[in-house]
Parts: structure tokens; sequence; C-alpha cells
């Protein structure tokens, strides 16, 4: 799935959810075809019971309310791990069926592509011999191509932004486009990964420290195809190590994660349950996809201290959320003067590529000091980036998503389409999503209160509902509202409803995956400072060269 609006789910042993313009679902017998390409949802849980659309607006409005929010403190989560999140859930939902429907290919490609697993498919697409995916590779065929940034004339007279830098933007289309956001799109697998410049500038590292690893494993004598996939295990096996260790405690309860992964899972295509057995292909949980692993929505800052030139004191101010699409391919356009009209354009002119000026200060969006780096430490005077608590509240912002982020440029539609919590609410209903309470009862586990529910724990206030909305909520709490109240009596941190689906999909994915370190129990990382630790600040130090002037091109 490339596109975040998709008007059908294929669900395992139901058939075919299609929806109109109007959300109303209807289910189908899935064609042959279908049945062998399209990627693979399944119901973990019962079948739910759907809120009115008025109820989905009061609620969502509620959710996104411009009023004070609290930063992760107790952990702090550095504001990073919010798009990597981001970039971990387009790797889970890439579907490569879509591209293949006509084209001859393997039945180990199928049955992979039409399976949610943690392998980086958003990055390496079908691997350079594919004839389409090709494109992606540079002329060796092994390193995966970078793009060029575009000078910038802004601050005037700053002659570190006003050049080209190659290494630090996505490869685009350029000259081969035959519109203008044609030119700007990403020469990506997966083009969600520059819908906002933080995931943009995350693929980046990842394609940078696959080209690192190349580098290391030809200086064993590695060559061609056979380095390209030695390089390749390498780095997915690196992925899902930070995945593992240093990703999913941050926002799940370390002790549920634990649990997963030491003694497997009780609920999810667990072994003796009658779902898929061991060794055959996943699926992914409507429950996950639609609710649960959502809650990355909820860390999103509404502004960031980006670089020395966007950051609270700099001379282009703060960098908001709103900036952070502009300066994409898929959801912006490269121009610091838009407005959302302009984003909604395909044809507004600009630059093809990413100014300079905008590249990213991952020092500000990562904690170095964690690898003894103190020399990486962002300025005190602005400082590096949070994220959001865990929580049911959603930055204001949210309210006004681009067209771009959901396939919307060119189409007319109602504007309570552009607020992503109700974009989520609606979502949950079209598949008749269960309740947080029929998945605490599925999961045996006791359910939150009403009075947990209504009144929730410094998160989203509800008192602007009607009676009879607050009624229905706290009867059939929607799934993705359940799982985030139930984080706000967790410290911030998905738990026994969230968190389970949560470390169970992760774990079933890593195990379907054609490389996996659950099925390789012994590995252990070689690129970090010890056989036990790799980080994602460790993947962005070995990425880019361990140098400062690499991490932060534009200095302080």
């Amino acid at each position: 799935m490339k596109k975040h609006g998709t008007n059908s789910f294929f669900v395992v042993g139901e058939g075919v959810l299609e929806f109109d313009r109007n959300g109303v679902a209807t289910t189908r017998q899935p064609l042959t075809v279908e049945e062998l390409r399209r990627f693979r949802f399944s119901r973990l849980g019962p079948e739910g019971t759907q809120l009115d659309e008025e109820t989905r607006i009061a609620l969502a409005t509620a959710m996104t309310a411009d009023v004070p929010q609290l930063d992760s403190v107790d952990p702090p989560i550095p504001a990073g791990f919010t798009y990597l999140g981001q970039f971990v859930d387009h790797d889970l939902t890439m579907d490569r069926t879509e591209s293949q429907l006509g084209d001859d290919v393997n039945l180990v490609d199928l049955v992979q592509g039409r399976s949610p697993a943690l392998d980086l498919d958003s990055v390496y697409g079908r691997g350079p011999g594919d004839r389409n995916d090709r494109v992606f590779y540079a002329a060796d065929g092994v390193k995966l191509k970078v793009g060029t940034t575009s000078p910038a004339p802004f601050p005037p007279g700053d002659e570190q932004v006003n050049v080209a830098l190659e290494g630090f933007d996505l490869p685009r289309f350029g000259a081969a486009g035959t519109t203008e956001a044609d030119r700007r799109r990403p020469l990506i697998p997966d083009p969600r990964n520059d819908e906002n410049l933080v995931v943009a500038q995350t693929h980046l590292a990842f394609i940078r420290f696959h080209n690192r690893v190349v580098d290391e494993l030809a200086l064993r004598g590695l060559t061609g195809r056979r380095l390209f996939t030695a390089a390749r295990e390498q780095v997915v096996r690196h992925y899902q190590w930070v995945l593992r260790t240093d990703f999913l405690p941050r926002i799940v309860d370390p002790a549920i994660v634990d649990d997963v992964f030491t003694h497997g899972r009780r609920f999810f295509e667990a072994p003796g349950r009658g779902k898929s057995p061991y060794g055959m292909q996943p699926t992914m949980p409507l429950e996950f996809s639609v609710a649960s692993y959502r809650l990355g929505h909820s860390m999103i800052r509404g502004a960031y201290q980006w670089n020395r030139v966007f950051n609270t004191d700099g001379p282009g101010g703060v960098a908001t959320l709103f900036l952070l699409f502009v300066f994409t391919g898929t959801s912006g356009n490269f121009d610091p003067g838009s407005l959302l009209p302009d984003l909604d354009n395909p044809d507004h002119e600009s630059v093809d590529t990413l100014p300079t000026n905008w590249i990213a200060d991952f020092r500000r969006l990562y904690d170095f000091t964690e690898v003894d780096r103190p020399d990486l430490v962002p300025p005190t005077a602005d400082g590096g980036n949070l994220t959001k608590r865990i929580d049911s509240l959603l930055v204001n912002p949210l309210t006004q998503l681009p067209a771009g982020t959901f396939d919307g440029r060119g189409t007319t539609f109602p504007e309570i389409q552009r607020n992503l919590a109700f974009r989520n609410l609606t979502r949950a209903n079209m598949v008749r999503l269960a309740s947080g309470q029929q998945m605490a009862e599925f999961l045996g586990v006791p359910p939150l209160t009403s009075e947990q529910i209504l009144v929730g724990n410094q998160g989203a206030t509800l008192d602007s509902l009607t009676d009879a909305q607050k009624a229905a909520v706290t009867a059939a709490t929607p799934l993705w509202l359940y799982v985030l109240r139930e984080a706000e009596f967790n410290n911030g941190l998905l738990g026994p409803v969230g968190g389970r689906i949560v470390a169970e999909v992760f774990h079933r994915a890593i195990e379907g995956s054609r490389t996996s370190i659950v099925r390789e129990p012994s590995w252990r990382p070689t690129f970090g400072p010890d056989a036990q630790t790799f980080r994602m600040t460790d993947l962005l130090l070995f990425a880019f060269e361990g140098k400062a002037d690499l991490l932060n091109p534009l200095g302080d």
C-alpha cells in the first residue's frame, strides 16, 4: 500500500472490504488474482460497533484541540523516534504487489510482497536485478542512489547554505518528470517516505547506512551481487536489532516487549491458536494497522528545533510542522512561501530538490550522549527535541493535513478530512474495528473504567461531547482512543492492550521476514560498540562516518 487512503482491504477469512465515498462498506469474495496478489490483512479480535459521523467529528475535535501538551519526560524520548516509527510503518505496509501486476515475479517475491515484514523493502524495493527497481541503484548495482540539495539564498550571504551538497537529499526524478510535482518526486520504492522532511531524512540515513556497509564488506573481498546480498542482510539484521532493543522499549511497556520476545506470541498467529502456523507468511491485523500503531500521531510536535538556521533563536525561526510538509516532494513543493492550496497544486513551480538550508541536524533529533559523544550535543540555547507524550492529544496542526499526505491532490473533499484524528476514527469505523473493551476481553486483561475513558490522565478533554456521545464512547471506545488513554495511565507507554498488539505484530513481522533475528537468535550486531548493543544513534554514527560535519553539515 503506497497510499494512506486505500478504499479497500483484503481481509483473510472475510473477503474484500470496499468503501464508497461516504464510507459505506460492502464485502465481496476476492477474485482469484486478488487472493494471489493482494496485501493481506486479518482481524485479530471480533467486529465492533460503529460511531456516527457527528460523534467522530466531536471526538476528533477534542483530540486535536489547540491546548498545551506534555512532552515525553519519564523516560524522555528524542523526537527522531516519532519518525523512525513512521518509517517502520511504511516498511511494514509496503505492498510490492501493486507494481508487480502484469510483471514476471517469482513465488518467493510474490508471497513476501503481500505480507507485512520488517526487511526494508521500502528502501530496497525488489533489488537492483529488477527491471523496474534498478532505477533506485547507482551504476554499480550495489549502492543506492543519493540526491543533491539545491543552493538556498537564505540566510543572505551564508555561503554554507548557498551551495549544492551531494548526499543530503533523497534522489529525485528531476528532468524525467513531466510536471513540477513529478520532478520533485523521490526516486525511492515508497514515496510515502517523503511525505514529511523528518521521515525523508530518516530514509536518507538508511540509504547512507547501506552504502557504508557496502564499503565495509567490500574490504573483505566481496563484489557484485554477493556484495549487495551480504550488505542488505547485515543492514536488515541491524535494523531489526534497533527495533527490538531501542525503539520498541521506548513506546511499549518493556515488560511486555521482553515477554513477547522471550516467550513468544500468545495471541497473534501464535502456534496452537488455529491461526497461520509457524513458517507461513504473516498477515497485518487491522487492530494494529488502523489503531494501535497509530500511537505515533500523538508523539508529533507542532514545531521543531531543526538546524542552526531554523530554530527558536535562528534567522528562520522554529521549523513548524507545516514547513516540514512543505520541504518534501510527496506532500510539498520546496517553496517556503507556500500556503496550503499551493501544496495541493501539483504544478506549483519551485526548485526540484531540497534546499540546502533544510538539511537535518541529527543532533537535535537523537541523544548522542548515550553513545558517549558529548561533541554531538546541540547548542543549549535551543537544544534538541523530545516527542510529545503518548496520550490522547494530537497537536492542532494535524487538523490541516496537506492533500498529498492522503493522495488527495487534484480532488475535492470535505475540510474535516484534513483532520488526522477524524481520518483515524473514520478508517476504524469503516472496517468495523473492535472496541477497546472488546480487545481487552480478547486479551484477558481488565478494561479501563468509564471514568478513565472520559476523564483520562492529562490527555484530551471530552467535556464538549453530548451525553449521548459520551455514552457511546464509553460503551464501545474506539480502539485507537483506548490504547492512547491506556498509555496515559502507563507513564506514556502502550499498555496491556495496545502494547501487546504492537509487540506481537513486530515479533511476527520480524519472524516472517526473509532475514530474521527472531529465527536467528544467536545473531549479534557487528557495527556497534559491542556485540549486545546497536541503537539508532549507533546506526547514524556508522552511516555518517561518525563525523559531526555530516550529521550536522550546516554547523553551529
